[in-house]
């Protein structure tokens, strides 16, 4: 995450549900608060930083796999990286 300037964009393309897990659970961690601040009756400005915004999903379309039949089980996700922590 150190090599995301503020403001930089993520995006990874996954082949296969094993990869898209991982890149799932990683943008998860890095774009919700941790479990245990989040019963914590604090402030929003109290509240740390999150490392990721924005996280979306984008799957190829009927036209696309249609000339490209190996694109069916691609998954394109991004990020955008806010200040985050330090």
């Amino acid at each position: 995450m150190q090599h995301l300037n503020p403001g930089g964009r993520l995006a990874v393309i996954s082949f296969h549900s094993l990869e898209d897990r991982i890149v799932k659970q990683f943008m998860q961690a890095h774009s919700k608060l941790p479990q245990a601040l989040s019963r914590l009756p604090l402030r929003e400005s109290e509240l740390p930083a999150l490392d990721l915004a924005e996280v979306s999903r984008i799957l190829p379309g009927a036209d696309e796999i249609a000339r490209n039949p190996r694109a069916r089980s691609a998954v394109l996700r991004c990020a955008t990286r806010t200040r985050g922590r330090a």
